[in-house]
């Protein structure tokens, strides 16, 4: 299948491993040059090559914390006018919220929320000026079914997600639709720091720590980046123009509901 994006710039954030590297590993399959955003310039860097070399796309790379004024201005400086938007920023720290203070709120807030509604503002109206936009916010599977320990990630990410719904209503009539992916456990760094964190909590190895976890998804293993993009980059394609305001969750069936 053509996903009729070759040729399309495409900004995406937290690009340099994990799941936004997915994503723009599939999207620079399907001819899109991209703007990679990340914190960390060598990682970023050894990201960008490997993409160039595999795919023959444009890439250009931007290191900067998109969750600042500045940052933001560095990544929209680079990739003005993109015809494709995945916004992503590392989850805030699990804990109990007894804990948290306002200033744990705000920057959660900060990250999880508000950064990806400025960026949306910055690049919506030319999107739909242009007739073609896509929009995709890696949140988590948490907004579906909210986990004790990351209180900080669910309020900011259902915030996310309440706004997008209103959005998405009014930006699809312009081609440019905006959707929400909803990662379960997927096979990155950051999981094998949580599962890391637990393990020691609990006196056990990780190796341990990841077995346990890994039985209880029903199909039986972790996710992979790879999976993660592919569903990203379909969509970002011309085919998904009619899909919008959704919360597409990948976790392997670990969600039990109907709805």
């Amino acid at each position: 299948m053509d996903f009729g994006l070759r040729g399309k710039q495409a900004l995406v954030c937290g690009a340099s491993k994990g799941l936004g590297r997915g994503c723009a590993e599939a999207l620079a399959g399907e001819g899109v040059n991209v703007t990679l955003v990340a914190r960390t310039a060598e990682t970023l860097e050894q990201a960008a090559a490997e993409i160039r070399n595999r795919t023959g796309v444009a890439v250009t790379t931007v290191a900067c914390d998109i969750t600042t004024a500045d940052g933001r201005a560095l990544a929209l400086a680079a990739c003005p006018n993109p015809d494709i938007l995945v916004t992503n920023a590392g989850g805030p720290p699990p804990g109990d919220f007894r804990n948290w203070s306002r200033d744990d709120w705000i920057a959660a807030l900060d990250a999880n929320m508000l950064t990806p509604i400025e960026l949306i503002k910055a690049t919506v109206d030319g999107m739909m000026a242009r007739r073609f936009g896509r929009i995709v916010n890696i949140t988590s599977s948490a907004v579906k079914a909210p986990i004790d320990i990351l209180g900080l990630s669910n309020g900011a990410r259902s915030g996310l997600t309440g706004f997008v719904a209103g959005l998405a209503r009014k930006t699809v009539a312009h081609n440019v639709t905006i959707n929400n992916l909803l990662p379960g456990q997927f096979d990155t760094d950051r999981l094998k720091k949580t599962l890391g964190g637990a393990a020691a909590a609990a006196g056990n190895s990780v190796e341990e720590a990841f077995e346990a976890r890994r039985r209880q998804i029903p199909a039986q293993r972790f996710g992979t980046p790879a999976e993660f993009g592919a569903v990203c980059a379909f969509l970002c394609s011309v085919h998904a123009g009619y899909m919008t305001g959704q919360n597409v969750l990948l976790d392997g069936g670990n969600y039990p509901g109907t709805f």
